[in-house]
């Protein structure tokens, strides 16, 4: 799979660069490319963004320097891409829609910065919108990057053991069992004896059970 992400501060995702998706980038599972908005910026000074016509507070992304950038960006892959645009005014994002990209050759993520991007650019290039949740961030980057590394844990050869991600929650719409390790006795509390029995039917049986009530109970 290869990842380009359109963003103001591309530095910020050196994260990508450890743990999980780190070990996966390494042993070439997927590529990133990170393209910056200020290499396409206008006038001596680069300049990025606007204010915005009708009033209002903060600066908007320009138009013409998001469209070069993505035009960079669609060079650097055979593919046809996917175009998400990482913005408060969009729908959810859900485990089948991660899949969904993390199934896809090439995926081009936009990240918005200030008071976003110019909507006539979005339109022209039929940019899916997507939040992350319902609550506002400085920019597009974090919620970047964790779809990221929600859809680089999707391919194959990323996770040591596939079943991990089997199990995980929300793959069968609904949250994981609660989780326990060694000791089997920890200031007063004890391990599930079920999960201690050997049996593997009835822990199989524990696990769905003491899932339910963690996903219908309220919020």
């Amino acid at each position: 799979m290869h990842i380009s992400v359109i963003s103001l501060f591309p530095e910020m995702f050196s994260a990508l660069g450890c743990s999980v998706s780190g070990r996966a980038l390494e042993k070439k599972v997927w590529r990133l490319d990170l393209v910056s908005l200020r290499d396409f910026g206008v006038g001596k000074r680069k300049n990025v963004d606007r204010s915005c016509y009708g009033g209002g507070p903060g600066m908007l992304l320009r138009p013409d320097v998001v469209h070069e950038a993505v035009i960079h960006a669609y060079a650097l892959s055979s593919y046809t891409p996917r175009l998400v645009y990482l913005s408060p005014r969009g729908t959810p994002v859900k485990q089948k829609d991660v899949e969904a990209y993390a199934s896809s050759p090439y995926l081009i993520l936009l990240c918005g910065r200030y008071e976003g991007v110019d909507e006539r650019v979005l339109q022209f290039w039929n940019f899916e919108q997507k939040r992350i949740g319902d609550f506002v961030v400085s920019g597009g980057e974090l919620p970047a990057s964790m779809l990221i590394d929600g859809c680089v844990r999707c391919l194959e050869g990323t996770l040591g053991n596939p079943d991990s991600l089997i199990y995980e929650s929300f793959q069968e719409d609904r949250l994981e069992h609660a989780q326990y390790t060694y000791p089997a006795l920890w200031m007063g509390r004890k391990v599930p004896d079920v999960l201690r029995s050997g049996h593997h039917k009835n822990i199989e049986v524990w696990k769905k059970n003491n899932s339910l009530p963690v996903t219908h109970s309220p919020i």
